[in-house]
């Protein structure tokens, strides 16, 4: 039997691949304030405007494509079964051939109802050829059509699926994530004393675990390393 692998990803595991962080220098909450484009008050006060934000990330993400990191996370399927967890809203690990990804934070490529956010009969999938969400565009249920994204301030409805992944882990990797945003953060806590957890961030994260063994480098260079100590 296989041994399970959790791979827990955030913004910098994406950031080789041209996709903006949030939080960096000259990242995107520079430009926008989050409470006008990441909370529900925000989506309350300017839909139209929170939808053309979201309208260029999704066009952004379209010309991006996964980097090195995201093929060797797919990669562990051969020899592991690997779940992923991450914090990014992009579709990369999908696109990269990982088969399977639990979005903490939402969906980037889908919109909803904003009535009703998590029932899947108003679920929509978009893609390259549709990307854009008009104003005044509504969902079956006759409200705007929203972002499938978790607000600020809002539930993380996947964490439960989350917590329960990583406490069935034989083997959990961090990559790109600083581990300060709440409840992804906490997952680390979840993973047994005597599962072995690797880090690959190129700047130091302190997570107060002493059997955390540190890869400081970024996504791809970090993967290759990990790779190695794996076999």
């Amino acid at each position: 039997m296989k041994k399970k692998i959790v791979v827990l990803t955030g913004a910098g595991m994406s950031a080789e691949s041209g996709i903006k962080t949030f939080r960096d220098a000259g990242g995107l909450w520079e430009n926008y304030p989050v409470e006008q484009v990441a909370s529900h008050e925000g989506w309350l006060a300017d839909p139209v405007l929170v939808n053309e934000f979201y309208n260029a990330r999704r066009k952004e993400l379209i010309s991006a494509q996964p980097n090195e990191g995201h093929r060797l996370v797919a990669e562990l399927e051969k020899n592991f079964q690997v779940d992923v967890v991450t914090q990014n809203v992009d579709n990369l690990h999908e696109r990269a051939g990982s088969t399977s990804v639990t979005h903490l934070h939402g969906e980037l490529m889908k919109v909803c109802s904003s009535r009703d956010v998590e029932n899947e009969q108003y679920w929509k999938i978009l893609d390259e050829h549709n990307y854009r969400v008009e104003a005044g565009e509504k969902a079956g249920d006759g409200s705007l059509i929203r972002p499938y994204i978790v607000f600020f301030g809002e539930s993380v409805p996947m964490i439960e699926k989350a917590v329960e992944l990583c406490l069935q882990a034989d083997i959990f990797i961090i990559i790109g994530t600083s581990l300060n945003v709440y409840p992804a953060a906490g997952l680390i806590r979840y993973v047994a004393p005597h599962v072995p957890i690797y880090l690959i961030d190129p700047k130091p994260v302190t997570t107060g675990i002493n059997r955390v063994v540190y890869i400081q480098k970024g996504a791809s260079e970090g993967m290759k390393e990990l790779m190695t100590k794996l076999g």
